[in-house]
């Protein structure tokens, strides 16, 4: 384990003058005391009807359905087209939080990009969130959601052979298990797997997961409070499942092709490059980007940077690839 803090690389120029513009505000560094400031502040945050709409391009509906056996019903958002005239490709969509806020409305903006661009739908599942709900519940009720959608593809309009999974930060490690679980039990195929920064490993042991103490969007005592909330007592120790902490893998074989990609100046840089590495071992197809200068959600925060308009780009030009739109 790692015993001295390393040295963290240099952040871009422009998304350091945006943090200092933010002063204190653009460092949080999240405790189990402030969950709950952080979920009040993040439902002012989330998108808005309106938004959801995009001046009449896109429709939505809210359902309710059956969530994993024994649990709740879940809800999830069914972002489309208004006018469609044949199935088409649909993004299912795991929003990020520290695994302890956010709901399907969280984060979709750049996914109602995609969904105007490409014509394609966009399904965002609602999980229940810890420390309330530890695991397995947050991935298992994305699991649900994505079974749902298979079940459900033709009314919904969806072509079954283009169907991705996507999330953020701990939205991107909820994709990456659900992706392991959908290939353990036979689920939906997946036709991709496109996973931001994702939050990948509970163990925090590689030099990037000391690299940010007291600074930083996300640094490793959120980390940690985030981990500590989803497993307990569990976090790092033997008992993990791969599905919860996807770096715990061993086998990254028959998985649908990855677009992957995390700032240089982030805690997650380690072990998504490891993931990258580890799915190309195994044979299987991975793009990876580790954006020079960039912090934890560097593109949402400062959209207009030269850096940030170089990651969407990269994100859009692969999911054209992968879906011949």
């Amino acid at each position: 384990m790692t015993a001295v803090q390393p040295v963290r690389p240099p952040i871009d120029p422009e998304i350091a003058a945006g943090l200092a513009l933010l002063g204190d505000s653009a460092v949080v560094t999240v405790t189990p005391d402030g969950i709950e400031d952080l979920r009040r502040a993040q439902m002012m945050a989330t998108a808005s009807d309106e938004d959801l709409r995009r001046g009449g391009t896109l429709e939505f509906h809210e359902l309710t359905v059956p969530g994993p056996p024994d649990s709740p019903d879940i809800s999830v958002l069914v972002c489309r087209p208004t006018v469609l005239t044949a199935p088409t490709a649909a993004i299912f969509h795991t929003h990020g939080g520290g695994m302890v806020v956010g709901s399907n409305r969280s984060g979709i903006e750049p996914y109602l990009d995609w969904a105007v661009e490409f014509g394609l739908i966009v399904v965002s599942v609602e999980y229940r969130l810890a420390p309330e709900h530890p695991d397995p519940a947050p991935v298992e009720d994305c699991y649900a959601g994505l079974l749902w959608v298979g079940e459900h593809a033709e009314e919904l309009g969806i072509d079954p052979n283009r169907l991705l999974i996507s999330g953020a930060s701990a939205g991107g490690g909820l994709a990456a298990g659900v992706a392991l679980m959908a290939r353990d039990h036979a689920g939906p195929t997946l036709a991709g797997q496109l996973l931001v920064c994702p939050m990948l490993d509970d163990r925090n042991e590689t030099p990037s997961s000391y690299m940010l103490e007291g600074e930083g969007v996300w640094d490793r005592t959120s980390n940690l409070t985030g981990w500590n909330a989803l497993l307990g007592d569990r976090r790092g120790g033997p008992d993990v499942s791969t599905y919860a902490a996807p770096a715990r893998e061993t086998d990254l074989s028959g998985l649908p092709p990855a677009f992957i990609d995390v700032g240089e100046v982030e805690v997650f840089r380690d072990e998504a490059v490891d993931y990258a590495s580890r799915i190309w071992q195994a044979g299987g197809s991975a793009e990876l980007h580790i954006w020079p200068g960039g912090v934890h959600g560097f593109d949402t925060i400062f959209p207009q940077a030269a850096v940030s308009q170089a990651a969407q780009a990269a994100r859009t030009d692969w999911l054209h690839r992968l879906l011949s739109l």
